[in-house]
């Protein structure tokens, strides 16, 4: 298959690609404002250039700014916002409108959909919860619209926290927990639905392969964990003690928003759409996804 990836320098994007082209796939960066590139976006202009030469098969759209690296002031909010529907919008526009449009368009979301669902299991066919994070992701699918009109099948991937040693959310863990400094959030009963970054991009090429697989899909692992459990679990595989639990209080007082929501929210996910088309998870518990993601 003929891929396009745009965020492909992040994360996730480039385990991906990597990925993709092991596996025999040819990949390509839609590239913002590079010149000389075969695929172009220049969000200023509301411009997407697509090299006419190259048809392809797949889009795979993972762009946004990172949801938790700053304190959500008024402008990171809109950034939050803008960063995701802006790129959907104008991408599902683009492809519509192509002679010859992708068969799929992968497009990144995120299971803060479901809101804060305390002890509660969630699955694609829960509806959507009612906070920033939900205000976020209704958007976001819905800027994708033009391509579901056009009759591309398009796939909503709601990620959850996706275990990596090299970035994301357990990354920033490592320093603290490897100091002996890690240790519960809040009451550490809140949910947290993960997934390894191996199952993460599997999870991707297996929706690619399947032509029935449309609408939400959940990518997290069938076993979500509580923030305690983790928290124990990462101690235990760094072999540390946990010293500095944080209160709940102190959450509030240094991530304001973003710490009640990302942080001491609930989220039990469940990938019922993977698990009902067959995909075998590689890391369904958390040890192994840890001491895999640690090596």
């Amino acid at each position: 298959m003929n891929i396009l990836i745009s965020g492909a320098s992040g994360l996730i994007g480039k385990a991906l690609s990597n990925y993709l082209r092991f596996q025999g796939h040819w990949v390509y960066k839609l590239e913002r404002n590079a010149s000389g590139s075969q695929f172009t976006w220049e969000p200023e202009k509301g411009e997407i250039t697509l090299d006419p030469s190259v048809e392809i098969d797949a889009v795979i759209n993972l762009n946004g700014v990172n949801i938790g690296d700053k304190r959500w002031s008024k402008q990171r909010k809109h950034d939050i916002v803008n960063s995701r529907i802006q790129a959907t919008k104008l991408l599902a526009t683009t492809l519509a409108r192509l002679p010859t449009p992708p068969k799929v368009l992968i497009n990144a979301s995120a299971i803060g959909f479901y809101g804060d669902t305390g002890y509660q299991e969630v699955d694609e066919s829960s509806p959507a919860g009612s906070n920033f994070l939900t205000d976020i992701v209704r958007q976001w699918e819905a800027a994708a619209q033009p391509a579901v009109d056009s009759n591309i099948r398009t796939v909503f991937i709601r990620s959850g926290v996706v275990l990596a040693k090299k970035g994301g959310a357990l990354h920033k863990m490592l320093l603290p927990f490897k100091l002996g400094l890690g240790g519960k959030v809040g009451s550490g009963q809140q949910f947290m639905s993960w997934i390894s970054l191996d199952d993460e991009i599997r999870a991707i090429e297996f929706i690619l392969n399947h032509n029935d697989i449309s609408g939400p899909v959940n990518l997290t692992s069938p076993n979500p964990v509580n923030n305690a459990e983790f928290s124990q679990t990462l101690g235990k595989q760094l072999n540390r003690p946990l010293l500095l639990p944080m209160p709940e209080s102190l959450v509030k007082i240094m991530f304001a928003e973003m710490g009640e929501l990302l942080l001491l929210g609930s989220a039990r996910v469940l990938p019922s759409v993977l698990l009902n088309h067959g995909f075998q998870f590689h890391h369904p518990q958390l040890p192994q996804a840890l001491e895999d993601a640690l090596r």
